[in-house]
């Protein structure tokens, strides 16, 4: 009896040691405290990070804005004021354009899986880290990239092929988004995102850029814009997972790689979660009659691609970094059948 006890007590110490030597990392994240990104990873994948690494490794979660306006993270990473940043890449466009092309390739990929599998594997990370360097003078690290969800384009006047676009009155973001928008045909209008609902009630816009089908749905978007566009043409805006560099460093190359697959894991993970949700909503409400989901075909996606690389290829013109981010992009999208060599 006294030998376990003993035993017992060791146990305990040694994990008390070993909860006290864990390298807490403070990520701050795009993501809005309520999100379902935010409540999915932390209920479901930060305990798993602290598994993979046997204790060495916690992560906390901060939403946006909570120490650093979303846009400045790289800064503030490679400062020191931030351990890392889980950030939609688009708030850096302005720091260097290749982060527009990295960010958010407009009518580009099909489904979330597919840019994550070049980040992961056809050299995206690499792209990501060559911007990272040229903001921060390679004070920052970049552990993975990609989105996790594609924005489906809630409509209050039926757009059911490319041709639907032309004269349409859509709500877009400036740069890339709109760019392409007009070159397909339509009008593109910049509206604030906290203003697209009451845009599309009063007819300002006929469309709107706004978000995944899930999220759309809980903000009533479709009562008032009730023809969307699902699986969605345009839009899948990418994050990026980064670390500052000297805390990087001090991560055994073990901890380094769980890091890595802990990130890309949870991403897969939560891009399948955001589809399986989406697409039972897509289908109740398709079968309801107040909603119409239109599903394009494959060829007016395509033919969209097309009138949207064209736009790719002028944006690429801002930079040599840029330039290299769109030729990788082609690359794999040539490789996983996207385009025709």
């Amino acid at each position: 009896m006294q030998f376990s006890r003993t035993a017992a007590l060791a146990a305990s110490v040694c994990a008390l040691a070993g909860a006290a030597h864990a390298e807490t990392l403070n990520i701050q994240t795009s993501f809005n405290a309520g999100d379902f990104s935010t409540q999915y990873l932390t209920e479901t994948w930060l305990p798993k990070i602290s598994e993979m690494t046997e204790g060495r490794i916690e992560i906390v979660l901060t939403p946006s804005g909570s120490v650093v306006p979303s846009k400045e993270t790289p800064e503030a990473v490679a400062a020191g004021v931030l351990d890392g940043d889980f950030t939609s890449v688009n708030y850096f466009s302005g720091l260097e354009p290749a982060y527009a092309i990295m960010g958010d390739l407009i009518s580009g990929y099909d489904r979330p899986e597919q840019m994550l599998g070049f980040c992961k594997d056809g050299g995206g990370e690499a792209v990501m880290q060559k911007a990272a360097n040229a903001v921060t003078d390679g004070e920052v690290q970049v552990v993975a990239c990609g989105p996790y969800s594609k924005e489906s384009l809630p409509a209050r006047t039926p757009i059911r092929s490319f041709e639907d676009l032309a004269g349409k009155k859509i709500r877009s973001p400036e740069g890339l988004a709109a760019a392409v928008f007009e070159a397909a045909g339509a009008s593109p209008v910049s509206i604030p995102f906290s203003e697209v609902y009451g845009a599309l009630e009063k007819g300002i816009v006929d469309a709107a850029d706004a978000s995944a089908y899930v999220n759309n749905d809980a903000t009533g978007m479709h009562d008032v814009a009730p023809y969307p566009l699902y699986p969605g043409i345009h839009s899948m805006p990418s994050m990026q997972f980064t670390i500052n560099k000297e805390r990087w460093e001090s991560i055994s190359a073990e901890d380094r790689t769980a890091l890595r697959d802990w990130w890309y894991d949870a991403m897969y993970a939560m891009a399948a979660e955001v589809t399986r949700l989406d697409a039972e909503l897509a289908a109740r409400d398709d079968a309801g009659d107040k909603i119409e989901v239109i599903d394009w075909p494959q060829e007016d996606r395509d033919q969209l691609r097309e009138v949207a690389r064209k736009q790719w290829e002028a944006y690429a013109q801002k930079s040599e970094l840029a330039q290299e981010a769109l030729d990788a992009n082609i690359a794999y999208m040539t490789e996983i059948g996207l385009f025709q060599n």
